[in-house]
C-alpha cells in the first residue's frame, strides 16, 4: 500500500449524521459501527469536502505548506506598486 495522507476522523466528536458518507464524491467514506471511516483509501482524492461539510468538526484534512527546498532562498522582487 502506498503511503499517503487521508482525512482524520475523530469518532469522539462525530454524531454519526452521515453527511460525509452521503456527500463523498468518490464514495471512499463508509459508516461503520463506531462511526465513519475511510473504507477505500485509494479512492480518496483528499478534496476535503468531508472536512468542510462535517457539522461537528470531527473531520480534519491537514495540509503541509512547503516554501522551497532546504537551503533555497526565497527571492522577492520589487515591482511598481508592490512586491511580487
Amino acid at each position: 500500500m502506498e503511503d499517503w495522507v487521508l482525512p482524520e476522523i475523530n469518532v469522539l466528536l462525530c454524531n454519526r449524521c452521515g453527511v460525509c458518507v452521503e456527500r463523498c464524491p468518490t464514495d471512499a467514506v463508509e459508516m461503520g459501527p463506531d462511526g465513519p471511516f475511510i473504507a477505500r483509501p485509494a479512492d480518496c482524492t483528499y478534496c476535503a469536502l468531508c472536512d468542510a461539510l462535517c457539522p461537528q468538526g470531527a473531520i480534519t484534512c491537514a495540509y503541509e505548506i512547503v516554501w522551497g527546498s532546504e537551503g533555497e532562498k526565497l527571492q522577492v522582487e520589487e515591482t511598481e506598486g508592490g512586491k511580487t
